[in-house]
């Protein structure tokens, strides 16, 4: 029978006929790609951690000779200048971390026997156009390194080349990336203790506190502030991270303590621009 556009309804009916089988198969197609994104992620390379950790730190902490998966992995940690530096420094021993579902989000585990202070502890909360890390802890202190391993930085560090110890706190300390910019919440305190450096004879110099505490009138920025606990050498200074243009700006000085001048006066020389009995440390 045809129908009045010259067309017979048995011929009209058919792509009628097909749709419905079509919908199979696209629901096997997804099902597919799905099937085949959740077998990537779980056997996703620890190199995977390693990348976005390089990217975050524009170079500067690196995850080397990496073994395992993204879940459950360890590499060496390493501090170095940059893209396209030479200077690097790795730490003794391997770093361990776990990442597990929590909640919405996820928590990783992480350990290192020279370093660690039994186990370092991040919540990860993704979210729509924003992402959130906080340390979870509740220990006194979270980490302590070797000071050499700064040298790895490049200079002035890989000139002072500092001994002592380098130990860091946290106080309800989390960070919140909205619309690619970081605002901090809480205080991490970096203490630098019993420092010293092979330019300089005087050993120890001094402790050091170098505190990163957020913006109480939330601009988004963090205040940084450089503090002596005691020693020959008095350092201070304060300054800002992030913000608008999410640059790094410090300001502050050394200087001998009394009696100490001359057995200090070649370092005072290298550490920042001399002004009589100070040396001005600025950066940004």
């Amino acid at each position: 029978m045809r129908s009045p556009f010259g067309r017979s309804t048995a011929a009209a009916a058919a792509p009628r006929e097909a749709e419905p089988q079509r919908a199979p198969r696209r629901w096997a197609i997804a099902g597919a790609a799905l099937g085949g994104l959740a077998a990537l992620l779980a056997f996703a390379p620890a190199s995977w951690l390693a990348q976005g950790v390089a990217r975050a730190s524009e170079g500067h902490l690196l995850i080397t000779e990496t073994r395992g998966s993204l879940w459950n992995g360890s590499g060496v940690l390493v501090l170095a200048g940059g893209a396209g530096a030479r200077d690097a420094s790795a730490l003794p021993g391997r770093l361990h971390w776990t990442v597990q579902l929590q909640g919405l989000g996820l928590g990783l585990i992480a350990r290192q026997d020279c370093c660690i202070n039994g186990e370092l502890r991040l919540a990860l909360k993704p979210g729509l156009g924003r992402f959130e890390i906080a340390v979870a802890n509740g220990a006194d202190w979270l980490a302590r390194w070797p000071a050499g391993w700064l040298a790895g930085l490049g200079t002035p560090f890989n000139t002072l080349q500092p001994a002592g110890s380098l130990r860091l706190a946290a106080r309800d300390f989390r960070l919140e990336r909205v619309e690619g910019r970081w605002r901090q919440f809480g205080q991490l305190e970096l203490d630098l203790l019993n420092l010293s450096s092979r330019v300089s004879t005087v050993a120890p110099l001094g402790s050091y506190r170098l505190s990163v505490a957020a913006d109480p009138g939330g601009a988004g920025s963090s205040r940084l502030s450089l503090s002596t606990l005691d020693g020959a050498l008095l350092l201070s200074g304060q300054g800002s991270i992030g913000g608008v243009g999410g640059k790094a700006r410090f300001a502050g000085e050394a200087t001998a303590a009394p009696g100490r001048e001359a057995a200090l006066d070649n370092l005072l020389n290298i550490i920042g621009r001399r002004q009589g009995a100070r040396s001005v440390i600025s950066i940004g």
